[in-house]
């Protein structure tokens, strides 16, 4: 059942934010049906979307990252995930809605501010354009949704190159393309403007798709991505192995 909204996560000029749980699994909503986000309550710091375990897919090509950011809160997953597995990272989030941030604090298990972690309550191309920003972030992790989740809200050329101004040397963003069919087009179109390289792997999820987008075209070599995919799978039980697997389909569907 749907709880009424919470004047704390109901806050004026944005959508509420509302959960509602089942079998042991708590998911964001903003106002609508639409999922936003879920958490395992017996693994709240775990990830337990596989779409957005494939956001992760930068750690096949980035072993240590300084800055992580993520643009679109969501149920903070990815956020929490990041600052309690690279304890050597700085993690920022932007989020557009406070009502996200306070429910995420009170209902997510999103750790409080501290010297590696910042929320940012602010609009995700105002931090991308922001001069400061550019050439300091390693991994860019982009879910950026309003409560109808017809596409993504931040779509033209302008946002895309921005966010890869953001990215330093080898560095890597993933973004989750989701939404009507024809926005895939424009998204994908985009980010090859902007990006030296961009893959994206099957949807896994509700028509989630997931994109890959390089500062820097890497050199694939497989046998050693299969290797840093067993390494994820042992340390962080993410199925990196699949991603791989992902990539090598995605090759071979458009070799030449």
């Amino acid at each position: 059942m749907s709880a009424p909204p919470d004047p704390r996560f109901s806050q004026p000029g944005h959508p509420p934010a509302t959960i509602t749980e089942f079998e042991g699994v708590r998911s964001l909503h903003l106002g609508t049906s639409w999922v936003q986000g879920a958490m395992r309550l017996a693994r709240p710091d775990a990830i337990e979307l596989e779409y957005v375990q494939m956001m992760m897919m930068w750690m096949l090509f980035v072993r240590a990252p300084r800055r992580i950011v993520q643009l679109g809160l969501g149920s903070a997953a990815l956020t929490k995930f990041c600052y309690r597995r690279f304890p050597d990272a700085h993690v920022t989030a932007a989020e557009l809605n406070p009502n996200v941030i306070a429910i995420c604090r009170e209902r997510f298990g999103l750790p409080p501010d501290d010297a590696r972690l910042q929320v940012r309550e602010m609009d995700a191309l105002d931090f991308v354009m922001d001069p400061l920003n550019h050439g300091t972030v390693d991994v860019l992790q982009v879910d950026l949704y309003d409560e109808e989740a017809r596409g993504p809200v931040l779509d033209t050329p302008e946002f895309y190159r921005a966010c890869a101004d953001c990215l330093a040397d080898g560095g890597v963003m993933t973004a989750n393309v989701f939404g009507e069919f024809g926005n895939y087009d424009k998204n994908l179109q985009a980010m090859e403007e902007a990006f030296d390289a961009v893959v994206w792997l099957p949807e896994v999820h509700d028509a989630n798709i997931v994109v890959v987008a390089f500062k820097e075209a890497p050199q694939l070599d497989f046998s050693e991505l299969y290797e840093r995919a067993a390494d994820i799978r042992r340390r962080h039980n993410l199925p990196a192995k699949n991603w791989v697997n992902g990539l090598k389909e995605w090759m071979r569907d458009h070799a030449g």
